[in-house]
């Protein structure tokens, strides 16, 4: 092989790279979305650690433990959507295994979890604090809202709910992605 800016072959103009052999397309999308999905399952999981970090103080009262420090923190409670979320974070692994062994059925499982128990707890959130969050944003002096440590707890929310919305469809975009792509590999192995 020459180099780019080395001798050409003589009797070429280096335009019969046409018959050379390609990359399969399936393949190329494969490689692309692997690596997207993979960005994308580890953002969850960074989500899910800031949750994890956020529900500590439940967590240690049902094991009745008590650390000063923490309760001092005065943390507000989680709700039930908080905890479906954090355990459909677990389908991580799982998304993270069908990448690695190409395997269908398992990207699919992930999927409907994802949208299951991901997606539907992260809109039913946005639904909660909805009225607090536009209340804060039209009103130039609200009164009556959810504070911690001056904050108002719908624009924290708000501020998660956006990113995790974002991973999540782009989760659900790159794995649909790959479902197609390796879909339609077993497709073209049964036609040729």
């Amino acid at each position: 092989m020459a180099s780019r800016d080395g001798p050409m072959v003589s009797g070429t103009d280096g335009s019969d790279f046409v018959h050379r052999e390609t990359v399969a397309p399936h393949y190329q999308i494969s490689a692309l979305n692997k690596g997207r999905l993979r960005k994308c399952v580890f953002s969850h999981l960074l989500l899910a650690l800031l949750m994890l970090i956020k529900m500590v103080p439940d967590i240690l009262d049902r094991l009745d433990i008590f650390i000063l420090e923490i309760e001092e923190l005065e943390v507000p409670q989680p709700l039930k959507w908080e905890y479906i979320w954090l355990v459909g974070s677990l389908a991580s692994f799982l998304g993270l295994t069908a990448i690695r062994k190409n395997r269908v059925m398992l990207l699919q499982i992930y999927f409907g979890l994802v949208n299951l128990l991901s997606t539907v707890p992260i809109l039913l959130a946005a639904m909660i604090y909805f009225k607090e969050f536009a209340e804060y944003c039209t009103e130039d002096e609200p009164q009556g809202l959810q504070l911690w440590q001056g904050y108002p707890i719908s624009v924290l929310w708000y501020s998660f709910i956006l990113v995790a919305m974002q991973v999540h469809i782009f989760t659900l975009i790159f794995a649909w992605k790959l479902i197609y792509a390796w879909k339609n590999r077993g497709a073209t192995k049964k036609v040729q």
